[in-house]
This record gives structure tokens, C-alpha cells and sequence, in this order.
């Protein structure tokens, strides 16, 4: 910046744009280019802002009276947002000429905001400049919540609008949280080191989160509620990014970096490596995988994603109205999929294959009607919170909904059908009961874990049991049904399930039955299975971790791809099993051909399966 930037008066000095005009990373010979450019009133306030391509993204208008006093603001493509003050310089009105305006009443300790749909919230304020705070929010539909603050303005409590709780306890030099407590009296508490990093936090069921860090303040190494240890290496003292990480398994991944801090190459547990190549703004240009996999992409002159294209050449586009909102998707056939926006960028209109779908909105921005590519309408109905009451579908059929002062929800009613929903203290779901009747009921242990579901089936009651060991990993599934009227237990299954020494889940045991053992390689790809001491199955990858050779007893599957990563065959060593696959431009499956019989398939333009066509190889 200029030697002469200061504080104090205003020396009338304002950046009027910002150029490329190094690039250590790319050649020389490159020209300048403009990143962002600024207009400004003869008074010194900002007019305009231009992005990279000269485009102005937006402008503003200032009172003619009194100097920086914003009276109007725009994004391009979008309405014009105006303001009024008062005679203190406060917004009284917000003006939105295609939505939501707003009044703002202002009394002591009180201000008063209601919307165009005659909604009224209303805010009580206590305290003094940088300590006022809001301590109590009235809301449109006249529930109430409050919340505390301590001599500082720090937040120590907030009470919902059932009145219920949660407390916060800040650390009284730096203000970071160390403790909540929510309403149903369990605690989550959080521990930072001297730079304020957080070291460790305890959940309410007791499990604990660990983190350390070296000199330089970077993160080194984390320890998951279960055990699971995640370590990150740098290759400098001057690097925030980590060069390679190893988790629970000992695998290790690896990561370079561009001196802007863009990912260059990612190197999986096998040694794999996928490059992403960027353009000098820093937009990914290209993505290089293994097996000669690419994609790459283009873009226009203001950053928006134009064209993606993959290894065989098949390009998908992109168009953009000027307010930046996706209109047209082309697809590799050429077909067309186009989108139209109201004047705040809400899709009114999909048009698919010569198919349209249309939506209509309220003031407040939510969809009031749906109208389905054959003309059916669904109208939807909200409350005065903006949550869905009621929905009356293409057939007619009419729904309900009801919900509780915290939002949750709590009745529902479709054409008769009644259904209520329970929570406890902790808003978790407890029971569901349809015309009156319990129809299914979910319980908790102490440390908010579920441990069991049950409905009633028939008449019997049905109970799925879970059980988990101290680190909060599931152990055993019990599976129980009993008498309707003794209660007498009449049947129950148990599978049980166990973990390696790296914390992978790797066997299931049924009752009376073999264990299945999964094996696997690196973070954890499935290279086979075995039933008790019998292999089953092993799997064979390509450098993508696909499949391309399954073994069981005499028989291999070997499976290949086409250069798009579409499956291209899967040939069994008996003939007759064979498949070959073959795809359209736009990535749609059309023919299954085997030695038995050939199966085609055909689409709409709207890439829905319009039908199956099946050749028999003796016909």
C-alpha cells in the first residue's frame, strides 16, 4: 500500500482496482490481468465493484444529504434493495421490491421488526454500545426465548421457547467455551491449550475427543471418541498444510501443495496418485486419476465453470444468465436442459426434453406450487415460523403437519391417518403411535445410545436390542418377538460384531453360525471374505481400488472398464455368463449382450428408461 496510508482524516486516496501482474508459477510473457476493479461517487463513496472480467457484480447508492449513508444496493441480475432512515440515522424500512420488505420500529430497549406478510418480531435489548445485547426475542407466532449474558457479554444461557435451558460457561480470561449443559442435565465440556487451541472435549456420553499440536501451533495428531489416531506430518516450519497423514491403520496418505496452497497431487495408502492441475486463478483445470483417467475443465471469463470433459472426449456445458445463475445444461447428445429464475434466483421453470416443471413462490421466498411435467399441482401451506403445515399432492391427497413450540414435530394427519410423534428431554424420538396406538417405541441408555426399536407386527411385539462396547462401537444386534398378551419371549437371533486392532469392523457372528471375516487392505478395501475358517471370495483391484478379478472356488469373475470408468464387461469362466455393456454419449447404459441373449435399452429426452428390449442369441 502507499507510504502515505494512514489513520485518521480521510485523504480522499481510494484503490481503484487490483492486477495480476507476476505470477511466479506460470511464464513470464503472460499478460496482466485484472482481478477486481472499484467505481467510486465524486465523494468518495464505493459506487461499484467489477470482477476479473470488467463485469459489474454491484452497485450502490448513497443519500444526497449525508455523505456514506447507503440508500440503495444491488447484485447484478437482481433487484434493487432501498433503506429509509430516521432522524437518527437508524433503517426504519428495507425495501425488496420482488420479496420480504421490513419495518423496523425502535423504542428503549426494544425494537420492533415486522415484514411485509405482517409478521412481527420483536427484540429486548439490555446493556450499553458494544455490550447491548439481545436478551429476549419475541417470535411471529408468539413463543418467547431469552438468553443471559454475563458482565462482558459473553452468552451463559439461552431458554427455548418451552423454556427449557442450556447453559454455557465461558473461561473468564479468554471466553471460550468449557462447558454446556443442556436441559435434560448432561454436559459436554471442552480444554484448550495456552494459544487457545482446543485440546480435548468430553461429549455427554463420556467419550473423549484429543488433539495435539506442535510448536508452530499446526495439528499433529487427533484421537477419535474411539480411539481411532489420525497423524499429520509438514515438510516445513513455514507450511499450514500437512504433507501426508496416517490414520488408525498405519496407512499413509501423502499431499503436495502449490505455494498457493492448492492441492497438486494426492497419493493414496497403495502409492496411487491422482493430480489436479490449476489455472493461474487458481480454478482446477484438470483431474488426473490412475488407470489413464482425466477430466478437465473450462471456464469463462468471470470464474464459472463452462465445459466438463472426460478421457473419451464427451463434454458436457454450462450457460449462465447474467446474475450467475445456471440456465442451460448441454449435454454430450446436445440435448438441453434449461432453467428459469424470478428476479432473486429461485428456479420457476425446468425444462427437460421438451418437458417443463414450474414452481410458484410467496413474498417470503417458499415454493406455494408445484406443477409436474403432465400439468398436476401441489400446493404447499406454511406458519407464521416458515415451517411446512400442510401439502396437498398431484392426486388430491392432503397432509398435515403440526409442531411444538421448539419446531419439533409432533402430529401428523394424512386423510384420517393420525400420527403422533414423542421426545424426551434430549428432543430424541421415544415413540410413534398411529390412531392412538403405540407403533413403534425407540429407547436410550444413559449415555444417549440407542439400545432398542420395537414395533408391533401382527399383533406381536418386534424388538431389535443394540449393544456397543466403551468406545460407543457397535458390538450386538438382538433380534426378539414376543407374545402379544404373556409377553412370553417366542423367538430371538443375535449377530454379534467385532473390530481388528486398527478399529475396522472385520467379522460378524450369527447365532449357530460361522463367523464372516472381512479382510482388508490399506484404510480398509475389501480383498475377501471367509466363512469360519473357509475362504469364501477374494477380490482383486486396479489402481482405482475397482474390482477387476473376483475368485470363489473354480470360478473367476474378471471385470474391465471403459476409459470413462463405465463398466465395459464382466466375463465368468463359463461362457454363457459373459456380459458385455455399452453406453450413449450422455452416460446412459443401453446394451447388455451375452451369449444367451442381447437386452437394449431406450430413453426419453429426459433420460428416463422408456423401455427393454430382449434378443434371444437363437433368434
Amino acid at each position: 500500500l502507499p507510504g502515505y496510508t494512514e489513520y485518521g482524516r480521510d485523504n480522499g486516496i481510494r484503490l481503484s482496482a487490483v492486477w495480476l501482474t507476476h505470477d511466479p508459477e506460470y511464464p513470464e510473457n503472460l499478460p496482466a490481468a485484472p482481478l477486481v476493479r472499484y467505481g467510486w461517487t465524486p465523494r468518495g463513496e464505493l459506487a461499484a465493484v467489477y470482477d476479473r472480467s470488467n463485469t459489474q457484480v454491484r452497485s450502490f447508492t448513497y443519500d444526497d444529504k449525508y455523505r456514506g449513508r447507503m440508500v440503495a444496493h444491488r447484485h447484478t441480475g437482481r433487484p434493487e434493495i432501498r433503506y429509509r432512515y430516521d432522524s437518527d440515522g437508524r433503517v426504519t424500512e428495507q425495501l425488496n421490491p420482488a420479496g420480504l420488505s421490513y419495518t423496523y420500529q425502535y423504542e428503549k430497549d426494544r425494537i420492533t421488526i415486522t415484514d411485509s406478510l405482517d409478521r412481527r418480531e420483536v427484540l429486548h435489548t439490555q446493556g450499553e454500545a458494544g455490550l447491548k445485547r439481545v436478551v429476549k426475542k419475541e417470535h411471529a407466532d408468539g413463543s418467547v426465548t431469552q438468553s443471559q449474558f454475563d458482565a462482558v457479554g459473553r452468552l451463559k444461557a439461552q431458554t427455548d421457547a418451552a423454556g427449557r435451558t442450556t447453559e454455557y460457561s465461558p473461561d473468564v480470561v479468554t471466553g471460550l467455551i468449557t462447558r454446556i449443559t443442556t436441559p435434560d442435565g448432561r454436559a459436554s465440556a471442552f480444554y484448550y491449550n495456552h494459544h487457545s487451541q482446543l485440546t480435548s472435549a468430553t461429549g455427554p456420553d463420556g467419550l473423549e475427543m484429543r488433539r495435539k499440536y506442535d510448536e508452530y501451533g499446526r495439528l499433529i495428531q487427533e484421537t477419535a471418541p474411539d480411539g481411532d489416531i489420525t497423524r499429520y506430518r509438514y515438510d516445513n516450519p513455514h507450511s499450514d498444510l500437512p504433507c501426508a497423514t496416517d490414520d488408525a491403520t498405519g496407512s499413509r496418505k501423502t499431499m503436495t501443495w502449490s505455494r498457493y496452497g492448492q492441492l497438486l497431487t494426492f497419493t493414496d495408502c497403495s502409492g496411487y496418485v491422482t493430480r489436479y492441475d490449476h489455472d493461474r486463478f487458481g480454478q482446477v483445470t484438470a483431474v488426473h486419476r490412475e488407470e489413464g483417467l482425466s477430466q478437465y475443465h473450462a471456464y469463462d471469463s468471470r470464474g464459472q465453470l463452462t465445459a466438463v470433459k472426460d478421457t473419451q472426449g464427451h463434454e458436457t456445458r454450462y450457460e449462465y444468465n447474467a446474475a450467475g445463475d445456471l440456465t442451460t445444461v448441454i449435454a454430450p447428445d446436445g440435448s438441453r436442459n434449461g432453467t428459469q429464475y424470478d428476479a432473486w434466483g429461485k428456479a420457476v421453470r425446468t425444462t427437460q426434453g421438451g418437458l417443463t416443471r414450474s414452481m410458484e413462490y410467496d413474498a417470503a421466498g417458499r415454493v406455494i406450487r408445484l406443477t409436474s411435467e403432465n400439468g398436476s399441482h401441489t400446493t404447499f401451506r406454511y406458519d407464521v415460523l416458515d415451517r411446512l403445515i400442510q401439502e396437498t399432492g398431484f392426486d388430491g391427497r392432503t397432509q398435515r403437519y403440526h409442531h411444538d413450540l421448539t419446531g419439533k414435530l409432533i402430529r401428523s394427519e394424512d386423510e384420517g391417518l393420525v400420527t403422533h410423534w414423542h421426545y424426551d428431554e434430549a428432543d430424541r424420538l421415544t415413540h410413534r403411535t398411529v390412531k392412538g396406538e403405540t407403533a413403534e417405541r425407540w429407547r436410550y441408555d444413559e449415555r444417549g445410545w440407542l439400545t432398542d426399536i420395537s414395533h408391533i407386527s401382527e399383533g406381536h411385539r418386534v424388538t431389535v436390542h443394540y449393544g456397543y462396547d466403551e468406545k460407543g462401537r457397535l458390538t450386538g444386534e438382538r433380534q426378539t418377538v414376543h407374545h402379544p398378551q404373556t409377553e412370553a419371549l417366542l423367538w430371538q437371533h443375535e449377530t454379534r460384531h467385532a473390530y481388528n486392532a486398527q478399529g475396522l469392523a472385520n467379522r460378524c457372528i450369527p447365532d449357530s453360525l460361522p463367523a464372516v471375516e472381512w479382510l482388508t487392505y490399506g484404510s480398509g478395501w475389501l480383498s475377501g471374505m471367509k466363512l469360519g475358517d473357509t475362504p469364501l471370495v477374494e477380490y482383486t483391484r486396479d489402481r482405482l481400488h475397482r474390482e477387476t478379478l473376483r475368485s470363489f472356488g473354480r470360478y473367476e469373475l474378471t471385470t474391465a472398464y471403459t476409459p470413462a470408468g463405465q463398466l465395459q464387461s464382466q466375463h465368468l469362466n463359463s461362457l454363457l455368463s459373459d456380459r458385455d455393456y455399452t453406453w450413449n454419449d450422455n452416460g446412459e447404459l443401453i446394451r447388455i449382450s451375452s451369449p444367451r441373449q442381447t437386452r437394449s435399452y431406450s430413453y426419453s429426452t429426459t433420460g428416463r428408461l422408456t423401455g427393454v428390449h430382449t434378443t434371444a442369441a437363437n433368434l
